[in-house]
């Protein structure tokens, strides 16, 4: 239903538009200095070039020219053209005036002069037009696309995390550890937050560190005892939003390599502070064994994931480095948030 009301919505724009462009032309080609006012018999020559341009606009643009039929386009307009001359000719002048230029055909040349630049007009608008709505149609399909994606890389994150501390939360529950009721507690928040708030494309930056909190919380239940997780967050007080869950993938690729190459000695150092502009600042460093599985640490799902959606969501605003050094694993990643607000 909304479909038809929308394309009875253009309709109507665009057959308001002809009647306004009709007039407007009509009355150009009426208009002669040396004779104020417009005469009668000129609506009949206007209207000879406008049924032209209909036949050119409604007929031959959208069946033959939009399906790459150029030949049969060509010929078509060239007989349209053709039969516009024959009638200005044969009938028009010779009802009008019978004893001045209907007396003598001036040629073909002229009377294109006399043709082309009306049909033109009323047909080029028409083209331009057709192709303003056909580039919104493609700027609507792009977007769509790209939210399209954005949903599959987004669901995408929730079963690899879910995956993980599963396998993490089995461990305890066959070691019996007194550890499982808090772990099993502080998933239900991580995951209620993933599963119900983060369903926006772009959430509260509040939020979003609240979360990030919960999930450090959560992932340091696993390490604990084995090294030192450093956490500082200098967010002030904003309006500013975020694509939820960006800086997840990052910390809990952090916490898995770290934990899965040392025993003891865990080291992961996050940080993020945002500044009076919009722009946020997130660094996440976490120490690995080069001897380790870790050698291919930025490859994997997560990863992969979140540099597409960075892509898309913040195309020419935002900066990720990643590089190892000395045993350790860096990320810096800046985003200007002031850039991407919309609903």
């Amino acid at each position: 239903m909304q479909n038809k009301i929308y394309t009875s919505h253009v309709n109507l724009k665009e057959l308001i538009f002809q009647i306004l462009l009709h007039i407007m032309v009509f009355i150009f080609f009426g208009f002669d200095r040396r004779l104020p006012g417009i005469e009668s018999h000129q609506v009949y020559f206007f209207l000879n070039y406008a049924l032209a341009a209909l036949i050119i606009n409604y007929v031959l643009l959208p069946y033959y020219l939009y399906k790459n039929r150029y030949l049969q386009f060509s010929i078509y307009t060239l007989v349209i053209v053709a039969l516009v001359i024959y009638v200005e000719e044969a009938i028009l002048e010779q009802l009008f005036y019978p004893d001045t230029r209907g007396k003598k055909f001036m040629g073909v040349f002229y009377n294109l002069l006399s043709t082309m630049p009306t049909v033109t007009i009323l047909v080029g608008f028409k083209f331009a037009w057709d192709a303003l709505k056909k580039q919104q149609e493609v700027i609507k399909l792009r977007n769509s696309v790209k939210e399209s994606e954005l949903q599959f890389l987004k669901s995408q994150i929730n079963p690899h995390f879910l995956f993980n501390n599963l396998n993490n939360m089995y461990a305890y529950a066959v070691e019996k550890s007194p550890k499982t009721p808090e772990i099993i507690l502080e998933l239900a928040s991580v995951l209620r937050y993933m599963l119900y708030e983060s369903k926006a494309r772009f959430v509260p930056l509040k939020k979003e560190m609240e979360h990030i909190e919960n999930y450090i919380n959560l992932s340091k239940l696993h390490i604990e005892g084995r090294g030192v997780v450093d956490f500082k967050l200098e967010i002030p007080p904003s309006n500013f939003r975020i694509a939820p869950l960006i800086l997840t993938v990052f910390i809990e690729n952090a916490f898995k390599h770290s934990a899965s190459s040392q025993t003891n000695n865990i080291a992961i150092s996050i940080t993020a502070n945002l500044d009076a502009h919009g722009m946020l600042h997130f660094t996440c460093k976490n120490n690995f064994l080069e001897q380790s599985n870790t050698t291919s640490l930025d490859s994997g799902i997560g990863l992969k994931n979140v540099k597409k959606r960075l892509e898309l969501i913040y195309p020419k605003a935002h900066t990720l480095e990643i590089r190892t050094e000395n045993d350790f694993y860096l990320v810096d990643l800046k985003i200007d948030l002031s850039k991407c607000q919309e609903e």
